[in-house]
């Protein structure tokens, strides 16, 4: 619900300033009718006056301001008193901070005056503005109408008879029946009850009808204004985040002071809680609802932990439809992202741990000699969501540490294809033949499927395990999307200037992923041509080139179709090879093309 600190006194504690106080220079006499005298005088005259001095360097002779706003119940004839003679007085109270303001009471010793403004101001007296006209005639002296006459009017001549000429009271209260506020927080609300300053202008001295009753030796020992006691009702501003509030800007405790700072609620912050706490932006900050109850609080970011504050940002929340606007400020341990939901560059996420892990972002791991500096994102060393890391030419491995399948010669350039029908040495490129004791396994490309520790008897008996020190870096595995353009036949031209050395009819046996690289094992039915090597009618082993690149094996070999392959040099494929279902037309196009076509 929304809060509402309680109200008290704002002036206990608080010192008002006035323009004079008697005997302040010098010891001043002066004249006044005793209380009882007329608070109880029907027709009996006002009695004697009594005469006395005033001297505001003597304890027991002094009148000072501070005595408005001691407390009136352990001091009830305290007062302040204004040199003589003065017809303009002010009396001003400076706070610390913003209050809300409920009611003023002014309890005169003299006679109330006969025009007098009550003023705020809520810039801290740089610029004031009137709550209420005061006077015996409001047309007369400030071109108002009387609140008597027509209700609502911002003067009244209620409180500025002469009588009583003493403990006559002026009041004035913020939310009358003309001041009609339904949620005090509103904007509307603040402009009325919100104040850093009150003053009083006092603009002209009434004199008691007593003076009337006969003569009066030197009236100006009369003429001052005094007063015993100002109370002004009001809280500590909080929008409606607090219920109690503590000391702002100042040091020691006073009792029944009214606090300037508030005690926030509602994840608020500031003074008057008049912002969301720093990780508690991810909503634009309201004040309290004080019409339905409604507290209006502050929502936390999703920050995962990793910052200690966020702000709010307006292009955010809308793009979000109004549902989330939080911005994480300066995230950490290696996170970025408006949520802190991401590793940095050259860290990537280990999906072991939970995102709220100090330790969820790991340092990439790629091989400096083997790793790419063009990635799709320069700033990239790795993938941030798998830690594989992007390869030179040829290059394999999930951080770029050695040949691909079918390379050889690991360096600041990559790695070298082998001259070779199958793979290599990768230190010195000589030819490995032969295939005894390999294992096919009937695996359809972009499977997730590890490298073998051993090859089980009886596949459906025992299931493949990791190898500790290989990872898939199949297409299930890899973020992005495999997409194979793959190569039409176009004409005979087109056909003839790729120079194939290879073109074979084959079935696709198996598909195996080794991790690193992939392998397409295929049954060779027919040669229409082949290279430097010769191509036989047996099984052989076709390497994707395209693997460690993109994650992906490009063309798409599925097992169990035939396939017309072509291929310039050894049997890899990459995206220049030709690679078509088999269908009889097409390999007797391709025979009269190669016969006849191709010179």
């Amino acid at each position: 619900r929304s809060c509402n600190p309680p109200v008290g006194n704002l002036a206990t504690g608080r010192t008002p300033v006035t323009l004079t106080t008697c005997g302040q220079n010098s010891t001043e006499l002066y004249c006044f009718y005793p209380d009882q005298n007329l608070l109880h005088q029907v027709s009996h005259g006002c009695g004697q006056p009594r005469c006395t001095k005033c001297n505001a360097k003597q304890p027991d002779n002094s009148h000072l301001p501070a005595d408005m706003t001691d407390d009136f119940f352990a001091n009830p004839i305290s007062w302040w008193q204004s040199a003589q003679g003065v017809h303009r007085e002010e009396i001003r109270l400076d706070f610390e901070t913003e209050f809300y303001l409920t009611h003023v009471i002014a309890v005169f010793k003299s006679p109330r005056p006969a025009a007098m403004v009550l003023e705020r101001s809520q810039d801290y007296g740089q610029t004031w503005r009137p709550y209420k006209y005061f006077s015996v005639n409001c047309t007369a002296t400030f071109g108002l109408q009387d609140d008597l006459i027509e209700e609502g009017s911002m003067c009244t001549s209620r409180y500025s008879d002469a009588v009583p000429c003493t403990r006559g009271e002026v009041i004035y209260r913020a939310l009358s029946p003309a001041n009609k506020i339904e949620d005090p927080y509103s904007p509307e609300a603040q402009d009325l009850l919100k104040l850093t300053n009150l003053r009083l202008l006092l603009l002209k001295r009434h004199e008691c009808p007593c003076h009337g009753s006969g003569l009066v030796e030197k009236p100006q020992r009369f003429a001052h204004y005094a007063i015993y006691d100002l109370i002004i009702r009001g809280s500590c501003f909080c929008n409606g985040h607090a219920e109690e509030c503590e000391l702002a800007n100042r040091t020691g405790v006073m009792e029944n002071v009214v606090h300037g700072k508030c005690v926030c609620r509602h994840n608020t912050a500031g003074d008057h809680c008049e912002k969301c706490a720093p990780l508690y932006n991810d909503q634009p900050w309201k004040p309290g609802d004080g019409k339905t109850g409604a507290p209006n609080e502050c929502r936390k970011c999703r920050c995962h932990n990793h910052a200690d504050s966020c702000h709010f940002d307006l292009s955010v929340w809308l793009a979000s439809g109004k549902r989330s606007g939080g911005v994480c400020d300066n995230c950490k341990h290696n996170t970025e992202g408006h949520r802190c939901q991401r590793c940095k560059p050259g860290y990537y996420r280990d999906r072991g741990k939970p995102m709220s892990s100090t330790e969820v972002c790991k340092p990439c791991a790629c091989q400096p000699m083997g790793s790419a500096n063009a990635t799709f994102s320069r700033s990239w060393r790795c993938h941030p969501k798998t830690g594989f890391c992007y390869c030179k030419p040829g290059v394999a491995g999930p951080n770029c540490d050695r040949c691909l399948m079918g390379y050889w010669g690991f360096g600041e350039n990559g790695c070298r294809p082998c001259d070779c029908a199958r793979d290599c040495d990768q230190h010195t490129g000589n030819c490995f033949n032969g295939y005894d004791n390999e294992p096919f396994f009937n695996i359809p490309i972009g499977g997730r499927i590890p490298d073998l520790v051993q090859t089980p008897t009886n596949e459906s008996e025992e299931e493949w395990k990791w190898n500790d020190h290989e990872q898939g870096f199949s297409a299930l595995r890899h973020p992005e999307k495999c997409v194979c353009k793959e190569k039409v036949l176009g004409s005979v031209t087109d056909f003839c200037q790729m120079k194939y050395a290879y073109v074979i009819k084959a079935r696709i046996l198996s598909a195996h992923d080794k991790g690193t690289h992939a392998e397409v094992v295929v049954k060779v039915k027919k040669v229409l041509k082949s290279g430097k090597v010769k191509i036989a009618r047996s099984n052989r082993s076709i390497y994707p080139e395209s693997w460690t690149n993109r994650g992906c094996t490009c063309p798409i070999l599925n097992p169990g179709k035939d396939k017309m392959l072509t291929r310039t040099s050894k049997l890899l494929v990459n995206m220049n090879s030709l690679v078509k279902p088999w269908k009889a037309y097409l390999g007797k196009q391709v025979s009269d093309i190669l016969r006849t076509g191709c010179k």
